[in-house]
């Protein structure tokens, strides 16, 4: 079957979008700048939050790492690695529960956005 006559145009599959919206009480209103701004602003600093235990205990560890090759004149490239991923891991099952709390969070956000309109 022919996939442009079973979709329609991108025009008339958008027509009919905006019909749908606006007939749902949504109004046809789009985004403004500001809100658009906003929600990638929130967005990224979910990010920085949800992401910022992993980095920082992954940049502690390579820095201990890194002394600890300086001091013993271990130069070893991969030895770096175990230890990171290990920490990394444990973290990850440490914070877990707070990383997901602010992505639910996150999450409830948006969707009150999109509800609100």
């Amino acid at each position: 079957m022919d996939h442009e006559r079973i979709m329609g145009s991108g025009a008339a599959v958008m027509r009919r979008l905006d019909r749908l919206n606006y007939d749902n009480g949504m109004g046809g209103r789009n985004m403004t700048g500001a809100e658009t701004l906003d929600v990638a602003r929130d967005a990224i600093w979910t990010i920085v939050i949800v992401s910022s235990p992993l980095m920082v205990v992954g940049l502690v560890v390579g820095v201990v790492v890194s002394l600890f090759q300086a001091l013993t004149q271990i130069q070893e490239q991969t030895l770096v690695f175990v230890p990171k991923i290990i920490a990394i891991f444990v973290t990850l099952l440490l914070a877990l529960p707070f990383m997901a709390d602010a992505l639910e969070a996150h999450m409830l956000r948006i969707t009150s956005r999109i509800i609100g309109g």
